[in-house]
């Protein structure tokens, strides 16, 4: 018997602890060795194209049967995995999580993520790893950088993913919301959402542009809360600028703004399109609980970037047997957890009648 890639991920999906070597050995009475599956994880090579030949027959399926009205966009975001207690290399290493304002040791990620319909798949990812030596005089310290930044991640994504899927918008946060993306999605004949930072600045004609006369979004006044086509600095056309106002769990209110390049958006339109973005926390929570993402007690960047590629896959899994079943991922991993609770007290049961 040898381990599989199919093997692997079924391993994943169907556990509800930890995922080692020596657990699947077990799981398959011995049929393999920890060390064969310890061997096939440093020497399997996994990465996007993985991810795309699963997604893409799906897809495929997805785009004969689109009705003329809908449309596929693609969402970019990025997670950290926080492994605290792991040894630190250049995968598991310290990022700065956004989310949570603080520094955090941990394995940090990159997907694109293509949504239409019911389907929210993986098509691409990347391991942002810090291999590039950075000496800092002032502390005689070396410290290490990524070789690509997060955004450069995303432009290598977006220009493959242009050959293999038909969509219409890029959606993000504003972390993505630069310049050169959304010169970028143009270019490659689309369009883009944004989350837009408050502080950013535009101008309210071709002419202000031209002047240098920018002020801040938060300042801008949205008459009858509709959108305002404005410029940006290093954006030649017209973007399409709204501002959301929201009210905090704790009564507090306060704004949202987004960006567009598609100008003929309604401001329920452009709220709706961007509400898909949701789907890429969906696709985040799933992969750490259901997937088996941060179960594994793998200790090099081969192993580590192995069983994370398959953990992406293992998502896939799931997201086809909702499709196929009607059934969401967690409701999945709850119903299989219950059929082996019951396995498990019907055999205590027997052993102590």
């Amino acid at each position: 018997m040898t381990c599989t890639l199919d093997l692997y991920t079924d391993y994943l999906v169907s556990s509800t602890g930890p995922t080692t070597a020596t657990g699947l050995s077990r799981l398959l009475d011995g049929a393999l060795s920890h060390d064969h599956i310890t061997r096939w994880l440093s020497s399997t090579s996994l990465g996007s194209p993985a991810l795309w030949r699963q997604a893409k027959p799906l897809i495929r399926q997805a785009e004969a049967q689109r009705k003329p009205d809908d449309f596929a966009v693609l969402i970019v975001d990025d997670s950290i995995l926080e492994k605290a207690h792991t040894d630190a290399n250049e995968l598991i290493c310290t990022h700065y999580d956004h989310s949570q304002q603080r520094f955090v040791k941990g394995l940090n990620f990159v997907t694109l993520l293509y949504q239409a319909g019911d389907i929210a798949l993986p098509i691409a990812a990347e391991l942002v790893a810090k291999t590039v030596p950075v000496y800092h005089a002032k502390t005689q310290q070396t410290s290490y950088q990524s070789a690509f930044t997060k955004n450069e991640y995303v432009q290598q994504m977006r220009r493959v993913a242009q050959q293999q899927v038909a969509h219409r918008y890029l959606l993000a946060d504003s972390w993505y919301a630069s310049a050169e993306n959304m010169n970028l999605v143009r270019a490659l004949g689309h369009d883009f959402i944004f989350a837009l930072e408050s502080s950013r600045t535009v101008a309210l004609s071709a002419e202000a542009r031209a002047k240098g006369q920018f002020q801040a979004v938060q300042t801008l006044a949205f008459p009858d809360e509709q959108p305002l086509r404005v410029y940006l600095r290093s954006i030649q056309e017209a973007v399409l600028v709204t501002r959301q106002v929201f009210t905090n769990k704790d009564a507090n209110q306060g704004t949202f703004h987004l960006v567009s390049g598609d100008t003929d958006l309604t401001q329920a339109q452009l709220t709706t399109i961007y509400q898909r973005r949701w789907k890429v926390e969906e696709y985040h929570k799933s992969l750490k609980q259901n997937a088996s993402m941060g179960k594994s007690p793998t200790k090099t960047p081969a192993t580590q970037t192995t069983h994370f590629f398959a953990a992406l896959l293992a998502y896939g899994k799931l997201e086809i047997l909702k499709l196929k079943y009607g059934i969401g991922h967690f409701r999945l991993k709850a119903q299989r957890y219950t059929v082996g609770l019951k396995a498990m007290y019907q055999q205590l049961a027997h052993l102590t009648a």
